[in-house]
């Protein structure tokens, strides 16, 4: 189905057609519309159009109202101040939009117009290490952009950049050569290992290898040649390596599974996938000028871009032992991205901590051409993730929170919530208390990170994330079972959109907010704004709970067309709720 006008865009249209009837010269002016308290929308346009044709505003204002049409798509419109229009639509446009929306499996939403390819590159944790809560962002707002803009028609490519590659790798595989079995899973036959397994094994080696690299001096000697057998594709070394990038997938999808987020093996590419590119990517830049050598090592030098002691910073892409660093890395994956993936935006849901060196990065493929104005590079930079205190999250002991506890403590507070909802009532079986926990806790962690604004740190505040009050997950999805209790009580009646009847002011409210769906869709994406998703859901939320409260639905049961009316209305808020919230990766119970 073709996608919906929203009312908005139409109202819009017929105000820009009457200021190009009225002042010709004019003509594709933007009416500068936009909601408002007084009435459904504002057109504040005028003032500078009549300002530059050094007109009257008011008089402007009164000649442009006096062409627009009324009656069908606009119920009023009036001259206000100085020269704004306020105006206000029909009931019968409001649900005749609305029903068309309804029509459509996508909800009227339209494809965007240029729609591209975009690679994000998000949730990248490190081979050998334990996920932490400083990986929780990129790997949740990563995945909602991921959704967001394959809605609205992007192709995208996903990029799951893990740290697979550096010195600690000598030490690990020296030590597991040494030591052959200390990866041996107790586990005989095809018994899958657990995620905690692998890690646990992970630990362990890590540790054993750590102690031994600072206590044995030979031991150290021998680790740091096995970095150079690595680098330089010692077939040993190589299938030990992969040993510890397999046991530690298995760790990682086990996390990922738990927050609900579908990993491929084909979307993990991690440092080591760009290891044949580095000799090349150094040379195209020392031969263009780009980088030059500063005592040995190959360096490009801005003057833009400062360090913390206000001294000019440079991009180190080699360093003076030959070595590469994560400049000489993420450069190559620019060139990847864009050559073979004919990516035309590239996204990077990276800590806010790390952007003078993706600014630099982002810099250095400009001037080597590799990005251009058809070609850009974003970085979505993310906050800290801060406890109650307002400090860095750590345990009690001062140590970084491992993600699966805090994930296993949401699921455990969040079930707590649901059976103590559900004791008086009894409506929902065990099981269902144990699936419902399950959603409503992982739902309650991202809720609390996607609705913060990314650049932002915020609190990590487990009591807050589960309350059934306030803006929080669990309030959107009591709100969508609310919806589905309703529907499925209505008896012999069905939703059904009634374009005949006048609205009461809090149908008007839902119902033109629930038009707002698309273009909400279209700006998120636009601006890597996934907390304005959140935003646009919980106040769909709130409307519905004012509208149920004052407009009756099923008891005390309405005349026959209004209360069809009210169930449809009760329908696309639900349908609209659960694709908003599938769009930031959280399921919403059909009953809580």
């Amino acid at each position: 189905m073709a996608s919906v006008p929203s009312l908005a865009s139409s109202v819009d249209q017929r105000v820009a057609d009457a200021i190009a009837s009225a002042l010709p010269e004019a003509g594709g002016a933007d009416a500068m519309l936009r909601r408002s308290d007084r009435a459904d929308f504002q057109a504040n346009g005028i003032l500078a159009l009549a300002k530059k044709a050094k007109a009257n505003p008011r008089e402007l204002a009164t000649t442009v109202v006096g062409s627009i049409p009324t009656g069908d798509l606009i119920k009023d419109i009036e001259v206000s101040g100085p020269g704004f229009l306020n105006i206000t639509v029909s009931d019968r446009a409001i649900i005749e939009t609305l029903a068309a929306r309804a029509g459509d499996d996508r909800l009227g939403v339209p494809y965007a117009a240029n729609a591209g390819t975009t690679v994000i590159d998000y949730a990248q944790p490190n081979v050998a290490k334990e996920m932490h809560v400083g990986h929780l962002r990129s790997a949740v707002i990563g995945a909602a952009m991921v959704e967001i803009l394959e809605f609205t028609g992007e192709k995208v490519v996903r990029r799951h950049h893990i740290g697979d590659w550096g010195t600690q790798f000598g030490m690990l595989i020296q030590y597991l050569i040494e030591h052959p079995h200390e990866l041996d899973h107790k586990a005989e036959g095809d018994t899958e290992v657990s995620g905690a397994e692998a890690m646990s094994n992970l630990n362990r080696l890590y540790k054993a290898s750590r102690a031994l690299f600072d206590s044995d001096e030979e031991f150290k000697t021998r680790a740091r040649a096995r970095v150079v057998d690595l680098q330089a594709g010692d077939e040993q070394t190589l299938a030990m390596w992969q040993r510890f990038v397999d046991e530690s997938k298995i760790y990682f999808y086990s996390v990922f599974d738990k927050l609900d987020m579908d990993i491929q093996d084909p979307d993990v590419v991690g440092e080591s996938g760009y290891n044949d590119m580095l000799v090349e990517t150094c040379k195209l830049l020392e031969d263009s000028g780009v980088a030059v050598r500063s005592n040995g090592a190959l360096c490009v030098f801005f003057d833009e871009y400062k360090g913390p002691d206000g001294n000019p910073t440079p991009l180190i892409v080699q360093k003076s032992d030959g070595g590469f660093g994560y400049a000489a890395t993420d450069l190559s994956a620019i060139r990847d991205r864009v050559g073979n993936l004919k990516a035309d935006t590239l996204l990077y849901v990276v800590d806010a901590r790390q952007s003078l060196h993706f600014k630099m990065v982002f810099e250095t493929a400009r001037r080597a051409g590799w990005l251009n104005d058809e070609v850009k590079a974003v970085q979505l930079a993310f906050g800290t993730v801060l406890g109650k205190d307002g400090k860095p999250f750590k345990t009690r002991e001062g140590e970084t929170v491992r993600l699966v506890d805090l994930l296993d403590e949401a699921v455990e507070r969040a079930t707590s919530v649901v059976r103590e909802k559900d004791k008086d009532r009894g409506f929902l079986s065990e099981q269902e208390i144990v699936e419902n926990g399950l959603q409503v806790g992982i739902g309650a962690v991202k809720y609390a990170d996607l609705s913060t604004s990314a650049a932002r740190d915020y609190k990590f505040d487990l009591d807050q994330m589960v309350s059934l009050t306030g803006d929080t997950s669990v309030y959107l999805q009591y709100a969508y079972a609310r919806i589905r209790s309703i529907l499925r009580n209505a008896g012999d009646r069905s939703p059904v959109a009634h374009p005949e009847l006048e609205l009461a002011p809090a149908e008007r409210a839902l119902g033109l907010h629930l038009d707002q769906f698309g273009e909400l869709i279209a700006e998120a994406a636009a601006e890597q704004a996934p907390h304005k998703v959140a935003a646009y859901l919980y106040q769909l939320s709130s409307l519905f709970t004012t509208f149920y409260t004052e407009c009756p639905v099923v008891k005390p049961e309405p005349e026959l067309v209004v209360g069809e009316n009210r169930l449809f209305l009760c329908d696309l808020t639900a349908r609209t709720l659960t694709k908003g919230m599938s769009l930031l990766g959280i399921r919403t119970p059909e009953r809580l």
